[in-house]
């Protein structure tokens, strides 16, 4: 069985190029012209690999590394093996993912399963609307009255419904379901992802508990990502809006009625339940839980865990159940442990004593 690799790179690059990209300069005399065609972590870069070192705590790796080139602070730079160009730059991981994104254009949208081009395996109502470069893939189906822009390609097996509109320079990775929603463009939308079913609307009594009609749409603005396994929900009486730019992990719940701002940050497993706002630039951390109704300023970021019941204002970094300014936070979280550890002392002493 031979060893695949999903994600060669487009061609060789030289130490100018590089240069010219990033703003590095060549720190120890190697020649521009040599070529790199890869990068790699510092343990596993080979003779013609890109590296870089970014953390204190591996330059001991430094010293071993194989790379042809590394991106290194200044601080860094003396303790770049001779023979390795050693790149100094103001930010080396910043600089190294410019060569990544040169070197590996392909991964940075889900990949396509059988080639450009509408697939006769797809099924794409008559009266859809696609623009030129669309790429359907097999077992896709995209419903009566749809519209996607040039360039946009839609996985296998993805379900576009009816009347559901996709910008340009989109990616619609297989099995997801998009229904009563406008996506804009360069949005990706990874595997499994359901956008614009039925929020989550009942009305609760004795008798038994009775839906409430869910007629909103889901609304994606431009440069949005949603991880595999999302879910967005559709607004109950508005629209649900994500804002442009926002990134979202994998495994995430957005409820009915939800605004996010542009240029968020949420990561996996945080569910926000229906009507809340979130601000521009707004970071929620791993398994989150934000309440309905609640508002969470612009550009404030919640530590993962956390339990937003309340609105939290804009800036503010904040954490624990309820979420309360992070140093609070800190403070309260020191003396329980100190209260802790001063009963556990107290119990000893007592035990002591009555042997």
């Amino acid at each position: 069985m031979t060893d695949p690799v999903f994600f060669a790179p487009s061609g060789p690059i030289t130490l100018d190029d590089i240069v010219a990209m990033t703003g590095a300069r060549i720190a120890n005399g190697v020649e521009g012209g040599r070529l790199i065609r890869g990068v790699a972590p510092l343990d596993q870069a080979r003779a013609s690999d890109l590296t870089f070192i970014d953390n204190p705590r591996y330059v001991p790796r430094l010293a071993d590394t194989q790379a042809a080139a590394c991106f290194c602070s200044p601080k860094h730079s003396v303790a770049v093996p001779a023979g390795v160009a050693a790149l100094e730059v103001a930010k080396p991981y910043e600089a190294y993912v410019a060569v990544q994104v040169r070197l590996y254009p392909t991964a940075l949208r889900p990949a396509l399963v059988f080639g450009s081009g509408v697939s006769p395996a797809a099924h794409v109502h008559p009266t859809a609307r696609l623009e030129a470069g669309v790429t359907v893939e097999p077992g896709a189906v995209v419903g009566e009255g749809a519209e996607i822009g040039s360039n946009t390609v839609i996985g296998p097996g993805a379900v576009i419904g009816a009347g559901v509109r996709i910008g340009r320079d989109s990616s619609i990775a297989a099995s997801t379901t998009i229904t009563n929603a406008l996506i804009g463009n360069r949005v990706v939308v990874h595997p499994g992802v359901r956008i614009g079913q039925d929020g989550f609307g009942y009305l609760m009594s004795g008798r038994g508990h009775s839906k409430v009609p869910q007629i909103g749409r889901v609304v994606i603005q431009d440069d949005v990502e949603i991880g595999a396994n999302t879910t967005i929900d559709r607004g109950a009486n508005r629209d649900t809006v994500i804002g442009e730019g926002t990134k979202i992990d994998n495994l995430v719940q957005i409820g009915h009625n939800v605004s996010i701002g542009r240029h968020c940050v949420i990561v996996s497993q945080v569910g926000i339940s229906g009507s809340a706002t979130l601000g521009d630039f707004v970071v929620l951390g791993g398994q989150v839980g934000v309440n309905g109704h609640v508002t969470v300023g612009a550009g404030a970021q919640v530590a993962a865990t956390a339990s937003v019941k309340d609105d939290l204002a804009a800036g503010g970094r904040y954490g624990g159940a309820p979420a309360r300014p992070i140093k609070e936070w800190y403070r309260e979280e020191v003396a329980i442990r100190r209260l802790a550890q001063r009963e556990v002392k107290a119990g000893h002493n007592k035990d002591s004593q009555g042997d």
